[in-house]
């Protein structure tokens, strides 16, 4: 069975990413600059259901330092976002002056049957911001369950695609491959991953990402 999401996801809550961004260090006079890698998503980001430790940009940070890349790790995934609510947070999240965004968003579009003519140039936009700011961008992409349409299914799942073509940027077809629609590796609600299941997305994330690092 193809993997899929099956239901909307949690309630959108700002609070940990506002303690998040305002915690974060500055720079100091003179000291290298700092590399950060953002991962810009939803839920499936953010880590709901699971330890801070167990969410998937926790497990890569981790992964990181034992590869022996330096980076830091910040997560930024916001429960319920849209793309057009990560749209309105971009400005915020380029404060931390990004050296690589893993952009993960457009499920909770697509379980709401938003058009997604809006959703694709809201993620297209976010694309063009953080390029432009000097950021490399991995793109995720998600796919939706087939009680939807497979029409509106499938245009969905191209959308993430074209976004990445036009803007030459690395990309992940599914950021839940290996994930999603496995009981074992998911919450009760069948749509959240288990500390297992986050460390089965930075296996399966590894391969496109480790060409954008620089030690």
């Amino acid at each position: 069975m193809r993997p899929f999401l099956r239901r909307g996801l949690a309630p959108a809550s700002l609070a940990a990413l506002a303690l998040c961004l305002a915690l974060a260090p500055g720079s100091v006079p003179g000291a290298p600059r700092e590399r950060v890698i953002i991962c810009f998503g939803d839920s499936l980001t953010a880590g709901l259901g699971v330890l801070p430790e167990e969410s998937y940009p926790a497990v890569l940070a981790a992964r990181l330092k034992a590869e022996g890349y330096s980076y830091r790790v910040v997560n930024a995934g916001v429960s319920g976002d849209t793309t057009a609510g990560g749209l309105r947070r971009v400005d915020w999240a380029l404060r931390l002056n990004p050296d690589i965004v893993i952009l993960a968003l457009g499920a909770n579009d697509g379980l709401r049957g938003q058009d997604l003519a809006g959703v694709r140039a809201n993620l297209d936009k976010m694309v063009e911001r953080f390029q432009q700011s000097g950021a490399r961008v991995l793109l995720a992409g998600m796919r939706l369950p087939p009680n939807y349409g497979r029409p509106y299914a499938e245009e969905f799942r191209r959308m993430y695609a074209a976004v990445a073509r036009k803007r030459s940027v690395p990309f992940m077809p599914f950021l839940l491959d290996g994930v999603g629609g496995n009981p074992r590796l998911n919450q009760p609600d069948g749509i959240h991953p288990t500390a297992e299941g986050h460390r089965v997305i930075v296996d399966r994330l590894w391969p496109h990402l480790r060409p954008l690092l620089t030690r």
